[in-house]
């Protein structure tokens, strides 16, 4: 989502890093790209202005001009107001309450209210231990019920039943005592949405907010939207007691404007991201790091804590442990790095979040492509048990049956075979002599860190 807007920002951050010496004008300079980047990124024009005008005040102060390394430390200003203008730190969920704590979504038509109630069941049955029940309002669309009903047998919540033509009201307060009888933790609530904010809708929010006292009212906005995102949010803050936002459609080509802007518009703070439809692909929302990302510093501690949460970390621990013992890296072995790299999000995910990164050639990020992981898996999954296990066997007429059945040429079977070879070569090095004492440091920091040794087996690009 920040992409264009990192290129610009990091471009000009860099300049500045290296110089020696900082004056008035080159600070006016570098301001005026900020401002640019900013505005072409959608942010709203109140919070372009409030935020250059943040950063002149402390960089033409002591802050800066009278620093060692005058160019980081603006760096750093820049870095440190764009956090104030997203909210200081991660704003956890109110849970604190007598269960069920209730937690109502409101937002537009297509904002993706209903996968959000999907993803963040999940995430708090699987990060917070929670017994989760979901119940639709939304009795103008039973295709809404319906899409809510799959998804929480998917995350393995309960569902509150709902039909088309109920009252909207009855139905929440049916749910809260349901939710009450079979104690369950938290219950979130689906609200029906419009194409645009009228009262109709409002009038319903309120009845319905009224009715069940939520204690978080989250507003669900689609990022793609840009300043009208903002505009939006506004007017569901004016009408309702806001919480808390959700940013969605994280992964789309948004300009990033949306991020910058809501939480100063609102004065609400934004808590979860979202990407995708995938029912895991939501996080929580830390101004720190996004402002990290936009700056073209990565985000290694968001890395780090996803790689400790979707790490296979049982096949970590026994590759590290067969390596040690001197026995061979296989292609099943392969396969397995490979899957977890998909867990991961793909290379592009992780990249994301890698620091310099967004200084690469657009030619460089081109070429890394998560389809080229499938294609590996795919050409592995064609092989025969014994062939995975004994790389060896994989002669011309062999290679020319997997490469047909896994839907690819022969040469790309051959390239997935040196790229194999090469890792061999690396595990088996690894076994012997001085590799043994680093192995088992590997997997002493794998009971204790998360397996990061599962990404051992990145295959070289």
């Amino acid at each position: 989502m920040f992409e264009s807007l990192s290129q610009r920002l990091s471009t000009t951050v860099n300049r500045l890093r290296g110089r020696g010496r900082l004056t008035e004008e080159n600070i006016r300079e570098a301001l005026r790209e900020v401002r640019i980047a900013l505005l072409e990124a959608d942010v709203a024009l109140p919070v372009v202005q409030a935020l250059i005008q943040r950063v002149k005040v402390r960089a033409v102060g002591q802050d800066v001009l009278k620093s060692l390394s005058p160019g980081q430390a603006l760096v750093k200003v820049v870095s440190d107001e764009l956090t104030a203008v997203m909210g200081t730190a991660n704003s956890e969920l109110n849970l604190a309450v007598t269960p069920p704590a209730v937690v109502l979504m409101a937002g537009l038509q297509g904002a993706g209210k209903t996968t959000t109630v999907a993803k963040l069941a999940r995430l708090l049955t699987e990060r917070k231990k929670k017994k989760v029940m979901v119940v639709s309002c939304d009795v103008y669309r039973p295709a809404a019920i319906e899409q809510l009903r799959t998804l929480a047998g998917q995350v393995g919540v309960k569902f509150f039943p709902s039909e088309a033509g109920q009252d909207p009201v009855q139905i929440a307060k049916d749910a809260v005592a349901a939710a009450r009888r079979e104690v369950v933790d938290v219950l979130l609530v689906d609200t029906a949405g419009r194409l645009h904010v009228d009262e109709a809708m409002m009038a319903e929010i309120k009845a319905l907010h009224a009715a069940i006292t939520p204690v978080e009212t989250l507003f669900v906005v689609d990022s793609m939207t840009g300043q009208d995102a903002a505009t939006t949010a506004k007017a569901f803050a004016d009408a309702l007691p806001l919480t808390g936002v959700v940013l969605t459609k994280t992964d789309g080509d948004a300009r990033g404007g949306a991020a910058l802007s809501v939480r100063y518009i609102t004065g609400r703070p934004i808590k979860f991201l979202g990407a995708g439809e995938k029912t895991d692909a939501l996080e929580p929302f830390h101004p720190d790091r996004v402002a990290q990302r936009i700056l073209g510093m990565g985000d290694v501690l968001s890395l780090v804590e996803e790689v400790e949460r979707k790490v296979d970390h049982e096949k970590a621990q026994k590759l590290a442990q067969k390596v040690m013992k001197g026995k061979r890296f296989d292609l099943e072995d392969m396969r397995d790095q490979l899957d977890q790299m998909s867990n991961m999000g793909g290379l592009a995910g992780l990249m994301d979040k890698l620091p310099g990164v967004s200084g690469l050639p657009d030619s460089v990020k081109s070429k890394v492509n998560d389809g080229e992981i499938k294609r590996m898996v795919a050409i592995i999954g064609s092989m025969t048990p014994k062939e995975r296990r004994h790389p060896d066997l994989l002669n011309g007429s062999r290679r020319a049956r997997v490469a047909k059945g896994s839907g690819t040429q022969p040469a790309d079977v051959n390239r997935l075979l040196k790229q194999y070879m090469q890792m061999e070569k690396m595990m088996s090095k690894l076994s012997r002599g001085g590799g043994k004492g680093l192995l088992r440091q590997m997997s002493g920091a794998l009971k204790g860190m998360g397996g990061m040794g599962g990404m051992g087996g990145l295959p070289p690009r």
